[in-house]
């Protein structure tokens, strides 16, 4: 087990999970590069977590302690987590404190984005949700979604949002091959739908995250995510065009980025 893993999940080493902390119980649906590096990362820090997911064969793989995504280390955390008892993965979701939303929102071919899966994620949770409860979304989305989508749902199926249950976006910011790491290390913009929701937010993740928890609102949240990944986009695309100036210039582009 490598070092890392250990310093940044002590309780891999402790089988009995004495460091629990308060008990609570967190809903993740959407068990994919995020939903499952996050259920597995609460698991390990003593929450009793379901974890949430349409495809059986995701389900039964992460109820045997297996994983059916590539990410250095899930593997550890997953079957550490699974066998304390402390994760389980399901079709269904269940009653919980905490719902973290982390399903994907892919484009159409129009370029607009599907959210779908939020709208049906949102409407899965909404009958399991109580009065005290928080809703987090994670999943990369247009501004509003939070606002406009899954608070607006939620209402409509009665819940009150403006008092009773919380309603909040946390992007995730991690990079594959790092998510373990990141989803403790990096910060992380906490947006609540109202100041209640996005302190109750940033209360959960200051929890497990040993990064700053920047607060903010839901549509400030949405599009530092959306500015994050376009900022990442535009440098990616100058940096190709550079390479191609200097293959037909014959010129050492390693040797021009630390001189530019």
């Amino acid at each position: 087990m490598e070092p890392w893993l250990l310093a940044v999940f002590p309780t891999l080493s402790d089988q009995n999970h004495s460091m629990t902390p308060k008990l609570k119980t967190v809903c993740v649906v959407g068990l994919g590069y995020i939903g499952l590096p996050t259920a597995s990362l609460l698991g390990t820090k003593g929450y009793q977590v379901v974890g949430v997911d349409v495809s059986p064969s995701v389900v039964d793989t992460i109820n045997q302690g297996k994983i059916h995504i590539v990410e250095p280390d899930l593997d550890i955390l997953v079957k550490s987590a699974v066998n304390s008892g402390n994760l389980k993965a399901s079709l269904l979701p269940t009653e919980a404190d905490i719902f973290i939303i982390a399903v994907p929102t892919p484009f159409k071919d129009d370029h607009v984005p599907d959210l779908s899966y939020v709208e049906n994620a949102t409407r899965a949770i909404s009958p399991y949700v109580r009065p005290g409860n928080l809703v987090i979304l994670e999943s990369t989305s247009p501004v509003g979604t939070t606002e406009e989508i899954v608070a607006v749902l939620l209402r409509e199926s009665g819940h009150d949002i403006e008092n009773d249950v919380f309603v909040a976006h946390c992007p995730e910011r991690v990079l594959p091959g790092r998510i373990l790491i990141e989803l403790v290390q990096n910060d992380r913009i906490v947006g609540g739908i109202n100041a209640q929701s996005t302190e109750k937010a940033a209360a959960f993740y200051r929890e497990f995250v040993s990064g700053e928890v920047l607060k903010t609102h839901a549509k400030t949240a949405e599009l530092c995510k959306l500015t994050e990944n376009s900022f990442r986009d535009v440098n990616i695309a100058f940096a190709n065009e550079l390479s191609f100036i200097c293959d037909k210039e014959q010129i050492d582009v390693w040797e021009l980025i630390p001189l530019g």
